[in-house]
């Protein structure tokens, strides 16, 4: 089984995007040599109340991913890390260092998950954990079997998209449409191919929230020819869109990549539902099977 990055990382700057999302940049061990590459995913372990820095498994669980995580495991509840997954926003081969977009969900202290109550009080010297990221989960868009890319997602989904559309290459054609609160959580996207950006506002933070992404895509002409949609988001709003692609639009199911980064009533900490486990299937399967 192959190893995968364990390392902490402190915090060198902490920059407000929007109202609702934080560019945190860190620094860290491992960071000196760092490849990349576009939708880059990897995981923070963040500290319990009452602790500085994450507590991480001992020497003794170095090793593949499944001895780590099962040492991780053994770690009592109260003191084992929040475990998220996030998305490298960009690394900087000079300084070292990697930037991390954080969305700050929920509007007080009992609404807002551990993740965003660290983010929202971030400040320099912070230390988290990263798990992560792991070269054998790259998974590149298959640009030479499409005539355009759509690109569909929410504001968590918003990092990822910067990096894909950013690595495009002059004279591909992508269609992305984002769903946000507001036109204050707009953010500029730079791409050197033929991109045009729908960006949907929900009016709220909270208002609808899934609702409004799938609807959009529904009203969108696509261009002519083949394409390949990469879906990201709630979980509820991602099923919808690929129901959609597939059942009226005449997408193959291998002409979506997709991933449910958070569900409206559970957490990552809750246990994946049987629907969640028939999508974790379906992505492994689509892993193994060439583009058609």
């Amino acid at each position: 089984m192959t190893d995968v990055p364990v390392a902490l990382i402190q915090v060198t700057d902490v920059r407000r995007l929007t109202p609702h999302m934080v560019r945190i940049t860190f620094a860290g061990d491992g960071l000196d040599d760092f490849p990349t590459w576009p939708d880059q995913q990897l995981k923070l372990c963040f500290p319990r109340p009452g602790q500085t820095a994450p507590r991480l498994p001992g020497q003794g669980a170095d090793g593949d991913v499944m001895r780590w995580y099962q040492a991780f495991l053994a770690i009592p509840e109260d003191e084992r890390p929040w475990m998220r997954s996030y998305t490298v926003r960009s690394y900087d081969p000079v300084g070292h260092r990697i930037s991390i977009d954080f969305v700050l969900h929920g509007t007080t202290a009992a609404t807002a998950g551990p993740a965003t109550r660290w983010a929202a009080s971030a400040a320099v010297g912070d230390t988290l954990a990263r798990y992560g990221p792991a070269a054998m989960y790259a998974r590149p868009l298959p640009l030479d079997s499409a005539d355009w890319l759509l690109l569909a997602g929410d504001e968590t989904a918003l990092p990822a998209i910067g990096t894909l559309v950013e690595a495009l290459p002059p004279g591909a054609r992508a269609l992305a449409c984002i769903e946000v609160a507001d036109a204050a959580e707009e953010q500029q996207l730079v791409s050197p191919a033929d991109l045009t950006v729908r960006w949907v506002h929900r009016d709220g933070p909270r208002a609808g929230h899934g609702d409004a992404l799938p609807a959009a895509v529904r009203a969108l002409t696509f261009p002519p020819g083949s394409g390949f949609a990469w879906l990201a988001g709630e979980a509820g709003a991602v099923r919808a869109l690929r129901r959609h692609l597939v059942q009226e639009r005449g997408f193959d199911k291998r002409q979506i990549d997709f991933s449910g980064y958070w569900r409206r009533t559970l957490t990552q900490d809750d246990a994946p539902t049987e629907e969640d486990l028939a999508e974790a299937q379906e992505r492994i399967e689509a892993a193994r099977s060439p583009q058609g």
